[in-house]
């Protein structure tokens, strides 16, 4: 579970970043859940967005997306929303410390 301290972080890095994965009509299909597997794997924070022609809401395919990778909601804003998931064999992302 993020800190809203590493949420806030996380945003910030995923400011500059380009939307890589577009869900649309289709909705969470299985090949746009390979996609942010591949994606959260050799990034560890992906920017995605939901498309009009979706079946669901940004928010809930931001939060369908990230229950069946295993990834962890950032934000959800608009029609774009972003995810993380830490790669625990090679981590890019130095994360702040949780508070103990």
């Amino acid at each position: 579970m993020l800190t809203s301290k590493q949420r806030a972080y996380l945003r910030g890095l995923a400011n500059s970043m380009d939307t890589i994965l577009m869900v649309g009509k289709g909705g969470v299909s299985e090949e746009v859940l390979s996609q942010a597997d591949t994606a959260l794997t050799a990034r560890e924070l992906m920017k995605c967005k939901t498309l009009e022609t979706a079946p669901l809401s940004p928010r809930e395919t931001a939060e369908e997306v990230a229950k069946r990778v295993d990834a962890e909601v950032v934000q959800v804003i608009g029609t774009k929303f972003v995810l993380y998931r830490r790669n625990h064999k090679e981590p890019k992302i130095l994360l702040p410390k949780q508070k103990t």
